[in-house]
């Protein structure tokens, strides 16, 4: 019996000799050929990482430790060794095996992939969330040279090097589009990278001459400098270095062996280690390593089955193909190598205005530490805005669930997660400008059992709408994104309303949106985002509250509205602070002799159809109301409900609905909020004159309550 049909799982790699390793590796390579001959599939980049796949699976105990696989398309000898071969006959079939790693087939699949760029991230939330729950589980990324490229991948660098999150990246170079090494002298200087004599050598060295009076940090500065020369020469790792990663490269991809090696000392630093492996695309498939671009994608060329022996004589000697630099790797000397952890010299970040703050990672609560008190509530002869609501709950809620991690780009004093740092400083994350860092950030973080919240501005929050769709709604992670500014904001213009985020988020899968009525009920949802398992968007605008007096917040049924006021004629149906601006309108509408009800709908989705439904049955005229985009937004899920409803309920078919927000075919300019709601009609008598106009229309009159 073959030996891949042996394998249970990847704990029964570790029994094999190096023979039987090599024959297993022609088995993984065989059976990928001859599944994607039939079900076609991404043939070339999975034949190159076969040696990675068994090295990583030696040396980690999945799915306790993590591999998180970028692209996922590299991950076929991955599912061969995590028990799926009887299933394989099935890739990308309908009810088969997916093409890419998904949680519902196996454990050892962290999360549902397929965008290139989103591993690294992925990743350092699942260290970070190791990291504050302070247990021991590795982590192992395997990114491939053009994910690397992605700016999610470059902002997800960029933090994890200011972090030093303990982590093993593994960049799969199989396009030959990164330097390579100049041969013997990169990989000596890799393995003396590697070796704790050299790592605890350098930092005495330097401790002890930084202490020599006068000359002592000259003198350091000095051989800091000559020992990144040295390392450069040899090595195309400096990008890597410079962000405060530890490069080790160029490694032979197809060395198991060295592999392992490199890997299970790179495991063993308490620090950001890249390893850059030369691989084949297409190894073992000799048309595949001649066209690599034809065979990379799902469509293949016909493929032509060839004798097994033949695969093995492909698969051949380690590092056949890989050229005569790439026997060889290297690493450099930290340019911020002072003491272990210091954060590069960069460290110090800035707010979206230009204002410095103090890094995230500034100050640490010690382990068991007690939690600090909440935040004094706002005084009550000045009502705070919806922003310091949200932060103080937040951290009345940290108290109570240590699983909860705050996570913001470069704003935190204007999410007002600045009072979160404060209280939970080991929980608190600022990526900087990154939006698409913290989304898929804080996807692994929930991905790992924690309960992360991204406060981002509205506006932000378009730039990571992928990130949304893809790594937060694709897995379903109870990730909470607080919508700050959502609605107009202001003076800042055309650049800055939020006004298109809620019908970008209706179209998604397993999301939650949430709009709050008044300050009190945005402290109950923020309590009813983290009491349910799914992603949650809590909309809530750049205004003052309106000074609801203080209660106790209870977690509110999702997908539920209530009725504010019955009536009649006309049918509001509102969603976020807008809602009181419906109960105004109700009262000015009455005065013309209107009977008006009002719903707070509180979920644009899942809307509460049963309750606007039987309130808009005989009513003369349904009016939705929001601030956002008409187009898409929360008008148009109640107008599909009552089209849907109108199939079955003939009382419903002459109900009319009008939908009021802001006009979707315009940019809204800058100026106060008061004057554009003026301008735009979406202040209370700009939305009276809308309704009366709408009803004049279709030739409807108010009526005296007698004839009501």
């Amino acid at each position: 019996m073959p030996i891949l049909d042996r394998m249970k799982g990847p704990e029964d790699l570790r029994g094999l000799s190096d023979a039987q390793l090599d024959e297993l590796a022609a088995d993984i390579r065989s059976t990928i050929i001859r599944t994607v001959a039939v079900t076609g599939g991404h043939l070339g980049s999975s034949l190159g990482v076969v040696e990675i796949t068994l090295a990583l699976h030696r040396l980690l105990e999945s799915p306790r430790d993590h591999i998180v696989w970028d692209t996922g398309h590299q991950a076929y000898a991955h599912k061969l060794l995590t028990g799926r071969l009887d299933r394989f006959h099935t890739l990308r079939q309908i009810d088969g095996l997916g093409g890419f790693p998904r949680r519902s087939e196996s454990p050892h699949d962290i999360m549902d992939g397929g965008h290139a760029g989103t591993g690294l991230s992925i990743a350092q939330g699942l260290a970070s969330a190791r990291d504050i729950r302070h247990s021991t589980e590795r982590i192992a990324v395997v990114v491939g040279d053009a994910a690397m490229l992605s700016g999610l991948s470059l902002e997800a660098l960029n933090d994890i090097g200011h972090r030093q999150t303990q982590l093993l990246i593994v960049l799969n170079d199989n396009e030959m589009s990164i330097s390579p090494s100049v041969g013997a002298i990169s990989k000596y200087l890799a393995e003396i990278k590697l070796s704790s004599a050299w790592r605890q050598g350098k930092s005495a060295y330097d401790n002890v001459t930084e202490r020599i009076p006068i000359v002592g940090p000259k003198a350091v500065e000095f051989s800091r400098r000559l020992r990144q020369s040295v390392a450069s020469m040899a090595q195309p790792g400096q990008l890597f270095e410079d962000l405060g990663i530890t490069y080790i490269g160029v490694m032979p991809g197809h060395d198991r062996p060295f592999l392992e090696e490199t890997f299970r000392r790179a495991l063993t630093l308490n620090e950001p280690v890249l390893v850059h492996v030369r691989t084949q695309k297409g190894k073992g498939y000799r048309p595949a390593e001649i066209d690599q671009m034809s065979f990379h994608g799902a469509a293949l060329p016909p493929i032509q089955i060839e004798p097994a022996d033949e695969y093995a004589r492909s698969a051949g000697a380690n590092g056949e193909g890989m050229g005569s630099g790439a026997a060889g790797g290297s690493s450099m000397t930290r340019s911020h190598d002072a003491g272990a952890g210091a954060p590069p010299s960069s460290s110090v970040l800035s707010d979206r205005r230009g204002h410095p703050h103090s890094p995230s990672d500034a100050s640490v609560q010690a382990p068991g530490a007690a939690a600090p008190a909440a935040t004094p509530a706002p005084d009550a002869g000045k009502v705070g805005n919806y922003t310091a609501f949200f932060a103080r709950e937040l951290v009345a809620l940290g108290a109570e669930d240590e699983r909860i991690v705050g996570i913001t780009a470069g704003m935190p004093t204007g999410t007002g997660l600045s009072k979160f740092q404060t209280a939970y400083p080991d929980r608190f994350i600022d990526v900087g400008i990154a939006e698409q860092h913290a989304v898929t950030l804080a996807t692994g973080l929930a991905l790992a059992g924690m309960r992360p919240v991204v406060a981002l501005y509205s506006t932000f929050l378009q730039r990571a709408f992928d990130q949304t769709v893809h790594d937060v709604c694709q897995n379903d992670a109870p990730v909470v994104l607080a919508v700050d500014r959502a609605g107009l904001v202001g003076e800042d213009g055309t650049s800055h309303q939020g006004m298109f985020t809620i019908p970008a988020q209706r179209m998604l899968p397993n999301l939650v949106i949430a709009s709050p009525k008044d300050e009190q009920e945005l402290r109950a949802m923020l309590r009813t985002a983290f009491a349910q398992d799914h992603p949650f968007a809590l909309h809530y605008p750049r205004d003052a509250g309106f000074g609801v007096p203080e209660r106790e917040p209870a977690v509110l049924p999702v997908g539920h509205g209530e009725l504010l006021r019955s009536g009649d004629d006309i049918l509001l149906v509102a969603f976020g602070p807008i809602v009181q601006r419906a109960l105004d309108t109700a009262e000015q509408l009455a005065k013309l002799g209107w009977s008006v009800g009002v719903i707070n709908a509180r979920f644009a989705k899942p809307l509460d159809r049963e309750l606007i439904i039987a309130q808009a049955s005989g009513k003369r005229l349904v009016v939705t109301l929001e601030e956002s985009v008409v187009t898409g937004g929360f008008g148009s899920g109640v107008l599909e409900a009552m089209e849907e409803a109108r199939l079955t309920d003939a009382a419903l078919r002459t109900v009319p609905v009008k939908l009021i927000g802001i006009p979707a075919d315009r940019f809204v300019d800058h100026g106060s909020v008061t004057d554009l709601r003026r301008l735009i009609r979406l202040d209370v008598p700009g939305v009276v004159a809308q309704i009366t106009e709408t009803a004049a229309a279709l030739g409807i009159a108010a009526q005296p309550a007698a004839a009501r």
